[in-house]
Order: C-alpha cells, then structure tokens, then sequence
C-alpha cells in the first residue's frame, strides 16, 4: 500500500482518471446522487491517494484556504467499497489533517460531511457549525476543526 500526496499537475492521466472513477463510482453512482463531480477545485488543490498495486483505494481532496472557504478544507473523503472496513478511513483524515496542519499551518479546517459520519468527524475533532442541510438529495452537515482541537 501506498500514500501519496499529488498536486493536480503531478497526476498521470491515469492517475486523474482512477481517482475521478473512484469519485464518481461512489458519489454518483453508488449514493445514486447525479451532481457536478468536476467542480474547478482540483486543479488549486492537494490531492491525497492511497493505492495498492493499480487500485485506488482511498482518497481524499485538500482544498487550499480562499479556495472554497476562508480556511482549508477536506473534501471528497472515499474509500473503495472493497477497502472498507480496513482503517483507511481513519488513516486518509489523519494524514490529511497532518498535511493541511504541517504544510499550510491552518488555524482551522473545515468540512462538509454527511450526516450519517458526523461521528466519525467528531473523533477528529470537528464540530458541527451548521444544521442539517439537504446538499444533493443528501443529509450534510458544516464541520470544523480548530488548532486549539488539534
């Protein structure tokens, strides 16, 4: 298994094309929700791959601060359906906190979370700043994590 952290110009087309799959094979497909998937974030952002031999099997999108919100964020969280159950998840938010709070020393991340791992982001910290909201036929919910909470 291997960690990789990926500007977008560092992507292979290969590469671009596993992740943007995996992406739409889950977020669309699988949560059966149609939405702009290409949203002109992954090209000012930092891009978080885990893969094993030719598979990808978790990802995750660090979007810089100014880019989408004043703060960094995490987005796009996935694992492969065939990986889950196997720590993945935890491992992604881990090194992704790690890399937006060593590399660009955030004071805060936010995130936008389904609600159903609303719990899952609390253990890392994070708190709701929103209500519930509908995004794309989906339950999400605005979280954030501050330094004092790192």
């Amino acid at each position: 298994m291997e960690w990789k952290i990926c500007q977008f110009d560092d992507l292979s087309a290969r590469q671009l094309y596993d992740v943007l799959k995996l992406r739409v094979d889950v977020f669309v497909v699988e949560q059966n929700c149609p939405y702009p998937e290409l949203d002109g974030l992954d090209q000012q952002s930092v891009h978080l791959v885990c893969r094993e031999k030719e598979d990808v099997l978790a990802y995750a999108r660090l979007v810089p601060a100014g880019a989408k919100y004043e703060v960094p964020s995490i987005g796009r969280v996935i694992v492969h359906k065939d990986a889950r159950g196997r720590g993945l998840a935890k491992e992604l938010l881990e090194r992704s906190i790690e890399y937006i709070s060593t590399e660009w020393h955030a004071e805060a991340i936010k995130l936008q979370g389904q609600v159903y791992l609303q719990e899952f982001y609390e253990s890392f910290g994070f708190q709701p700043i929103s209500e519930s909201y509908d995004e794309d036929g989906i339950p999400h919910v605005d979280m954030k994590r501050t330094r004092v909470e790192m």
